[in-house]
C-alpha cells in the first residue's frame, strides 16, 4: 500500500484505538485531580486505571467487563494485603509470594484472566512503592478501586457510542492478514522461488491468519446483538466473515506440484502472469480491508476483473499454441489454478458489496444456535483450578516459578542503595510467561529496548525545558507506548521508558541521570532473574509438549477428511459438519505450527528432532491444502461423480491416519507397511482410460469433446484423493520414524 493507505491504516487500526482510550483513561483522573491540587490522589486512581486497563483487550463487551471487574475487585483486596504488609519485610516477602501463586494460577482460565492477574501484580507492586502509613493503606485502596471503576464505565460508555468499531477493526485486519497470505501463496510461482523459505513464510502467515480468525469469531459470535440478526450491519459484518474464511480456505487450496509446474512452463512467462495478478488480488484485498476498518465504502474499479479476463485469455491462448498430448496433464492443472484464481476475484467482488452495507445484500443466516457450537465458553469451574495443581500443568510450574523469582526479586532489592527498586519486580512481573521463548524475546526486547529509551528520553530532556511541551511529548509517548503494548513489544518499551522519564520529571524534577541508571540497572537485573528463572526453574520445554500438538493436528484433520469425503460416496456432511471439521483442523495445524516456532527458539540442546518435527507440520500443510482443494470440488463435482469407487481409497487413507495417530500415541508396535496401492486402481484406472482416449482425441485434433469436460473434472478429483492418500502414507511413515526415535 502507499503512505496515505499506510496512514489511513494506521488511524483506523484497533491498537491506535487502544492506546487512546488508554491514555485518556489514565490522564484524566491525575488532571482532574490536579486541577483540586490533589494530584498525589489523582496519581493513586490513575495507577488503579492503567492496570485495569490491561485487561481490557479485544472481545466481546460482557467478558470484557467481567475481567475488568474482576481485575479493580481482586486488586483492592490485594492492595491492602500488600499495604498492610509493606512495613514488615518478612510478612511482605510471604505476601509477595503468596500472591504471585495464586494470581498467576487463574491464568488456566484463558488469556483475559491472565491479565486480570498481569494487572493485579501491578497493582502489588505499585502498592509496594508506596509505602502508605495506617489508614492511608485503606484510602489507596479505595483510590485503586476508584480508577478500575473510572476506566470501565469510560470503556462501556465508547463501547456504547461505537458499539461496531472494535469488531470492524478486527475483521479488518483479518482480511489483511488473509491479503498476505495470497500474497505468500503467489510467491510459489515465482521462477526463483525459494521453497523452503516460502513454506516458513506461509506457515508463519498461517498462524497470524488463524489467531486473528479466532478473535473475530470471538467478538462477532458471542456477541448477542450481532448473531441475533436484530441489525444490518451486524449481518453484514457476520457475512464479511463467512466470505472471508471461505476465500481463505480458497486461497489454502491453491496447492499444486509447484516444481512440476515450473518444469512444465519453464521457457514461458505464463507462471509469472499469475503471480502478478495474486499480487494485484492481494492487494485488492488490502483495500477492503482498509475500508471495512474505517467502516467506509470499498471502490471496487473493475480493474481486477478486466485483468483476469486478459489472462484468461493469455492462457487460452497459451494452451492452443503450446498443448501437446505429453503435456496435458499440466496444462489441467493450470486451468485449475485459473479456476481458483477465479473464484478468488468472485469473492473480491462480493466483499466489495458488503462493505456499503447496502441492506440488499443481507442475507437469511444461521440461528444464533448454530454459532454456539463454533466457539468455546470459558466457565469458571474450580474443578479446573484444582486439576491444574498438578507439576503437569504448565501454569502451576509458571505460578511457581514466577513467585520464587519475585521473591527473590524482592530480596535483591532490599540490598541495592537505588531508587525505584521496584522495578526489578516491575521487570520479572512483565517478561516471565509460560513459554520459554515468549520470556527470552521479551527479556531481550524490554533490556534492549528500555536502553535505547532511555537514550531518547535523555535527548528530549536536555533539549526541551518547557514543562507545557514536555507533557504534550509524554502524551505522545504514552499513546505510542500503549498503543503497541500488545503487538510490537520492543517499540512499546521503547516508548514507554522516555514516557516514564518525563513523568518523573515532571512531578519531582528528579535528575535525568538518577532515573537513567535507576531504570536501566533495575531492568538490568529484573531481566536476568526472569531468564535465569525460566530456564532453570521448573522449565517446560516445547519438545515435551510437541506430539500432543502433533497428534491433534493430525487428528482434526482425519475429521475433516472424512467429512469432505462422505460426499463422494454419496452421503454429503451438513454444511454445519463440514464447518466445524474445517475449523478444527486449520485451528489445531496453526497451533502446531506455533509450537514448532517455540521450540525453534529454544536452546538447541532442547530442539531435539526438529527436522522430522519439520516435516510433520508441511506434510500436515500441504494435507490440509489437498483435504480444501476437494472441498472445493464437492459442491459442483460429488454428486456428479460420486460412487462406490472411491471407498477403498478413503478407506485406505483413514487407515494410515488411525495407524499414525497410534504410533504418536505409542499404542501400536512397528510393523511394516502394506503395499495397497492396488486399492486405489478402480479410480486411476478410470482415468488413465480418460487420458488415452483424450491424446486421441488431440491427435485427431478434436478439441472440445465431452472427454475434455470429464477428464478435466475426474482427473482433478482423483489427484486429490491421490496426493492425500500419499500424504497420509508419508505421515504414517515419519510417525513410525518419530516413534522410533523418541523411544
Amino acid at each position: 500500500m502507499d503512505l496515505n493507505k499506510e496512514y489511513q491504516s494506521l488511524i483506523n487500526s484497533n491498537s491506535l484505538g487502544d492506546g487512546l482510550r488508554m491514555t485518556a483513561g489514565i490522564i484524566l483522573p491525575a488532571i482532574v485531580f490536579n486541577y483540586f491540587n490533589l494530584l498525589s490522589i489523582g496519581i493513586v486512581v490513575s495507577v488503579g486505571a492503567m492496570c485495569v486497563s490491561l485487561t481490557d483487550t479485544a472481545g466481546p463487551i460482557h467478558q470484557r467487563l467481567n475481567g475488568m471487574a474482576a481485575c479493580f475487585a481482586i486488586g483492592f483486596i490485594v492492595a491492602l494485603i500488600t499495604g498492610f504488609a509493606v512495613h514488615h519485610i518478612i510478612l511482605l516477602g510471604i505476601a509477595i509470594t503468596c500472591i504471585c501463586f495464586i494470581v498467576s494460577m487463574i491464568g488456566v482460565y484463558g488469556s483475559r484472566a491472565n491479565s486480570v492477574g498481569v494487572g493485579v501484580l501491578l497493582i502489588m507492586v505499585l502498592t509496594i512503592e508506596s509505602k502508605s502509613q495506617e489508614w492511608l493503606v485503606v484510602y489507596n485502596a479505595f483510590y485503586i478501586l476508584a480508577g478500575g471503576v473510572w476506566y470501565m464505565l469510560m470503556s462501556l460508555l465508547l463501547y456504547r457510542v461505537r458499539p461496531y468499531k472494535v469488531p470492524q477493526q478486527l475483521l479488518g485486519n483479518y482480511i489483511v492478514a488473509t491479503a498476505d497470505y495470497l500474497r505468500i501463496r503467489g510467491s510459489f510461482y515465482n521462477k526463483h522461488v525459494d521453497y523452503n523459505k516460502s513454506y516458513q513464510h506461509l506457515l508463519e502467515q498461517q498462524i497470524a491468519v488463524q489467531g486473528k480468525q479466532d478473535l473475530v469469531r470471538e467478538i462477532l459470535f458471542k456477541t448477542r446483538s450481532i448473531v441475533t440478526d436484530s441489525t444490518n450491519t451486524g449481518r453484514i459484518l457476520l457475512m464479511i466473515f463467512r466470505d472471508t474464511t471461505d476465500l481463505f480456505e480458497r486461497a489454502t487450496t491453491s496447492y499444486q506440484d509447484y516444481e512440476k509446474l515450473h518444469q512444465s512452463f519453464e521457457n514461458s512467462d505464463i507462471l509469472s502472469r499469475f503471480q502478478h495478478f495474486i499480487i494485484e488480488a492481494s492487494k485488492e484485498l488490502d483495500e477492503i480491508g482498509l475500508a471495512v476498518k474505517s467502516n467506509q465504502p470499498s471502490e471496487e474499479s473493475g480493474v481486477l476483473q478486466k485483468h483476469f479476463q486478459e489472462l484468461h485469455d493469455y492462457f487460452e491462448t497459451f494452451r492452443d499454441d503450446n498443448r501437446t498430448p505429453e503435456n496435458v496433464e499440466s496444462f489441467i492443472d493450470l486451468r485449475h489454478i485459473l479456476n481458483s484464481v477465479e473464484d478468488i476475484v468472485n469473492r473480491i467482488h462480493t466483499l466489495h458489496l458488503y462493505t456499503t452495507y447496502d441492506k440488499k445484500h443481507a442475507k437469511k443466516l444461521p440461528s444464533a444456535s448454530e454459532y454456539e457450537k463454533f466457539i468455546t465458553h470459558n466457565v469458571i469451574d474450580l474443578k479446573l483450578l484444582k486439576d491444574n495443581l498438578s507439576f503437569s500443568s504448565n501454569i502451576f510450574r509458571h505460578a511457581i516459578r514466577i513467585s520464587i523469582a519475585a521473591l527473590f526479586g524482592y530480596i535483591v532489592s532490599k540490598f541495592l542503595p537505588i531508587g525505584h527498586s521496584y522495578w526489578i519486580l516491575l521487570t520479572i512481573i512483565v517478561i516471565l510467561k509460560p513459554a520459554y521463548s515468549l520470556s527470552k524475546n521479551r527479556t531481550y526486547q524490554r533490556l534492549l529496548g528500555t536502553i535505547a529509551g532511555a537514550a531518547i528520553g535523555v535527548i528530549v530532556l536536555y533539549f526541551i525545558k518547557d514543562d507545557t511541551i514536555l507533557f504534550v511529548c509524554m502524551l505522545l509517548f504514552m499513546i505510542g507506548s500503549y498503543s503497541l503494548i500488545r503487538t510490537k513489544y520492543f517499540a512499546s518499551i521503547l516508548l514507554i521508558t522516555p514516557y516514564i522519564m518525563i513523568l518523573f520529571h515532571l512531578l519531582n524534577h528528579v535528575k535525568t541521570e538518577s532515573i537513567l541508571i535507576d531504570r536501566v540497572i533495575d531492568t538490568a537485573i529484573g531481566s536476568t532473574i526472569a531468564f535465569l528463572a525460566n530456564f532453570f526453574l521448573i522449565p517446560v520445554w516445547e519438545k515435551d509438549k510437541i506430539k500432543d500438538y502433533m497428534t491433534r493436528a493430525l487428528i482434526e484433520n482425519a475429521n475433516y477428511f472424512k467429512a469432505i469425503s462422505q460426499a463422494y460416496t454419496g452421503n454429503p456432511a451438513t454444511i454445519s459438519q463440514y464447518k466445524l471439521s474445517r475449523k478444527g483442523a486449520f485451528v489445531s495445524l496453526a497451533n502446531l505450527s506455533d509450537a514448532f516456532s517455540r521450540m525453534l527458539s529454544e536452546p538447541k540442546n532442547k530442539q531435539k528432532n526438529s527436522k522430522p518435527i519439520y516435516q510433520f507440520v508441511v506434510l500436515n500443510h500441504m494435507l490440509t491444502s489437498h483435504i480444501a482443494t476437494l472441498s472445493y470440488y464437492a459442491s459442483p463435482l460429488a454428486e456428479k461423480y460420486h460412487s462406490n469407487n472411491f471407498k477403498p481409497v478413503i478407506d485406505t487413507t483413514i487407515e494410515k491416519f488411525d495407524t499414525a495417530i497410534a504410533l504418536l500415541n505409542n499404542e501400536q508396535d512397528q510393523t511394516e507397511i502394506v503395499n495397497d496401492d492396488d486399492r486405489n486402481n478402480p479410480l486411476n484406472k478410470q482415468v488413465n482410460e480418460l487420458m488415452i482416449k483424450r491424446r486421441e482425441e488431440l491427435q485427431q485434433n478434436l478439441l472440445e469433446t465431452t472427454t475434455k469436460q470429464t477428464l478435466s473434472e475426474f482427473k482433478s478429483i482423483v489427484d486429490q484423493f491421490n496426493f492425500i492418500v500419499q500424504i497420509a502414507t508419508d505421515i504414517e511413515e515419519l510417525s513410525r520414524q518419530f516413534q522410533l526415535i523418541t523411544e
